[in-house]
């Protein structure tokens, strides 16, 4: 060993401890409303138990992902950060933590049995939360992207190779997902699996579907115009509804403002519409701009969003209400960066399309978290914050007579924040 080591900056000595410590204290929280909310009985319940008395239940492969999820663990990998802290972590509900390889395996065997198993797990965690939501429930549906250069990794339209998932959101909870290859378009089965997402919903609820252009076909249309049914679809600018807007007179169109009263530089106009395939007219609400380069043809002096809609509310409305699909991206990129699904772990298609569906369940989560257990002013925090605020929580485990003590050092109002989470688990469960 060299003897002329540099002098260390800070003059701190570094010691190892064999004390009961963690840094994760905070996901005592997430486990307590797991637990109330029966998450890993019902997993157990609806994937594939092991094949001998030996082996790990469904549930501890399940719950030590979503724990290193929620943590912000990226890769399998990460586990072993689970593990070197489990003599405190089991006692706080964390039972069995399988190595990475053991991990993968499993999801490797899974395939869509366990997908469909883990699908009925969500429906069955986010329904009562839906039930409390008002008459009418907007439903989004939206692709997103994810990049990998894996195995079995397509082509996706971006010229990139990876995976192009299918989601439904309600309010922010995840309701129906699908896992495809990058190469399959947007819009291919996006019918039937809206009415997947519509079967996940309470009864007697009126449906409202937003999507973008990859939605807008005529069998979408034709089913969300029944009754109980409305629709904002982004349209194709295609040569009919192109024809539509040109003969629109000067006259009907009107100044655009925001939803917040403010002006615009664009107008908005609507026409009756209809397409190939459709079973009645709809409207057709058009948002026009100057081009910012001049144009010698007349067609080319604007450019146009156009929106097809059944809804009744007047043409600036509908749009308001249309860009509020927006919030999509923002749910996609919880999903991603702050759950970890922007990256998979297996070569395979079906291994990872089961590490999404978990990623899924460990969204929803946190979702009910801000929603049933933490304070209002959490309602919009992201995981990263939860991470910071509330799992970022270093204890010491002390054992007494009479059970277990973990010590932690919070002010005053982490303290209060901690003890009313705890209390609320528990009216949970009742």
């Amino acid at each position: 060993m060299p003897t002329n080591l540099p002098q260390l900056i800070l003059p701190i000595k570094l010691e190892k401890s064999e004390e009961r410590l963690t840094s994760l204290g905070g996901l005592m929280v997430l486990e307590e409303m797991a637990q109330a909310l029966q998450v890993w009985r019902r997993v157990d319940e609806q994937l594939a138990g092991p094949g001998s008395g030996r082996g790990y239940r469904p549930s501890e492969f399940v719950q030590p992902l979503v724990w290193m999820l929620h943590a912000g663990g990226r890769r399998l990998e990460d586990l072993r950060e689970l593990r070197a802290e489990r003599e405190v972590l089991e006692n706080l509900g964390l039972g069995a933590v399988p190595d990475a390889g053991t991990v993968g395996d499993w999801l490797r065997r899974q395939g869509e049995r366990g997908v469909a198993g883990l699908a009925r797990v969500n429906r069955q965690l986010i329904q009562g939360a839906l039930e409390e939501e008002g008459e009418e429930l907007i439903l989004d549906v939206d692709a997103t992207e994810i990049e990998a250069e894996k195995q079995d990794a397509q082509w996706t339209y971006h010229h990139v190779q990876g995976y192009m998932p299918l989601v439904g959101y309600v309010k922010g909870l995840c309701v129906a997902q699908e896992f495809r290859d990058g190469n399959v378009s947007p819009g291919a089965g996006i019918l039937p699996f809206a009415k997947k997402c519509e079967a996940v919903l309470p009864a007697g609820k009126r449906v409202y579907f937003r999507s973008d252009s990859a939605a807008y076909q005529a069998d979408v249309i034709n089913h969300y115009s029944q009754p109980g049914r409305t629709f904002t679809i982004t349209a194709d600018l295609d040569a009919a509804v192109k024809r539509e807007i040109q003969n629109l007179p000067a006259s009907v169109w009107r100044p655009y403002r925001t939803a917040e009263g403010l002006a615009t530089d664009r107008e908005i106009a609507e026409t009756v519409h209809t397409m190939n395939g459709t079973k009645q007219a709809f409207r057709l609400i058009v948002l026009r701009w100057l081009n910012p380069q001049p144009s010698l043809f007349e067609a080319e002096r604007y450019g146009y969003h156009a929106v097809a809609s059944n809804r009744e509310e007047g043409a600036a409305e509908v749009i308001w209400k249309h860009n509020g699909r927006g919030q999509s991206e923002n749910w996609h990129k919880e999903l991603k960066l702050g759950v970890g699904m922007e990256q998979m772990p297996c070569g395979q298609l079906e291994a990872n399309a089961m590490y999404f569906a978990i990623g899924v369940l460990a969204y929803n989560l946190a979702q009910l978290l801000k929603r049933q257990v933490l304070p209002e002013s959490y309602r919009t925090a992201t995981l990263a914050t939860l991470r910071w605020k509330v799992y970022r929580l270093a204890g010491k485990l002390v054992r007494y007579a009479r059970g277990l003590i973990l010590q932690v050092k919070v002010d005053a109002e982490k303290w209060l924040l901690l003890q009313a989470a705890r209390l609320q688990c528990a009216w949970l469960r009742t």
